[in-house]
């Protein structure tokens, strides 16, 4: 039989054909960034390189495997991160402020098994996850003011969102590992002009308060450097009541005869007779 098949090649190639088919049915490579789920007659048998947390690249079960030939066959699922994007929506905040929203979630199949019998493929998981995002966004952001979105609570709202989102996507053998919003925009128009214009006259009114609380702090400051200069003055007065005299007649001349940088204006003119009391100090002194 054998000489026969020498003597006709395509004999030989069609049976080297057909045995490449049953090696080709009977073995298959799993990559090291697959998992497959091995299928018998539409009920699933086994998992391979199943993804397990913390593995180690290059000592997961992948590689060569073999299986019952044109029985059993493999559903690739992907051990990588997925993501899943949601659609631009809309988004009332408890400030009455419509705002446009996209966002975004990552998840990973953990358990492939669950994933197969609940949804056979990683696009359906996708767009069982993705209106389950939006309805998350919208319950999480309308309880929650416009300005959360731009302060520290947003974390907790991500936080809130993919704990929501986590347990429908335990349901078919997935989990999320990230969520975030990639925009939150005020619509154009008038609801973007108002809500403006509230931040410009909060903003105003925090202005306002802060520099009246710096003008009583100066009062207060100045009403106590006032009541220790009348201190010294006092004290003053009381060691040497000449010298007082002196320095508050010195005071009196400046603020009289000059201006406020010290100069002589030469704009006022002022007639006393040479022995007013106010000029006393001209005078001299005599023991």
């Amino acid at each position: 039989m054998i000489g026969r098949l020498g003597r006709n090649p395509i004999a030989l190639a069609f049976l080297a054909i057909i045995l490449l088919v049953i090696i080709g049915s009977t073995f298959a490579i799993v990559p090291e960034t697959k998992q497959a789920v091995v299928v018998r007659f539409g009920e699933p048998q086994a998992i391979v390189n199943r993804y397990k947390d913390g593995e180690t690249f290059g000592r997961s079960g992948a590689g060569l495997i073999a299986r019952v030939p044109f029985i059993d066959r493999l559903v690739w699922i992907d051990k990588r991160i997925q993501s899943v994007d949601m659609d631009r929506q809309q988004v009332l905040s408890t400030d009455q402020l419509r705002l446009q929203v996209d966002a975004f979630a990552r998840y990973r199949v953990v358990d492939p098994l669950r994933m197969y019998i609940a949804a056979g493929t990683e696009e359906r998981v996708s767009d069982a996850l993705r209106p389950i995002l939006g309805s998350a966004l919208r319950n999480e952001l309308g309880r929650r003011p416009f300005a959360a979105l731009l302060s520290p609570e947003r974390g907790q709202v991500m936080d809130n969102i993919q704990t929501a989102l986590n347990r429908v996507a335990r349901q078919y053998g997935a989990e999320v590992v990230d969520v975030r919003i990639k925009r939150a925009d005020l619509p154009e128009g008038t609801p973007l002009d108002s809500a403006f214009q509230r931040m410009r006259t909060a903003r105003e009114q925090e202005a306002r308060s802060i520099r009246a609380q710096g003008l009583k702090q100066a009062q207060i400051i100045r009403a106590e450097a006032d009541a220790e200069a009348a201190n010294v003055y006092a004290e003053a007065f009381g060691k040497d009541p000449q010298f007082y005299d002196f320095y508050r007649a010195m005071q009196s001349y400046q603020t009289t005869f000059l201006d406020e940088n010290g100069q002589n204006a030469g704009r006022t003119n002022i007639i006393l007779s040479p022995d007013n009391r106010y000029l006393r100090e001209f005078q001299g002194r005599t023991n």
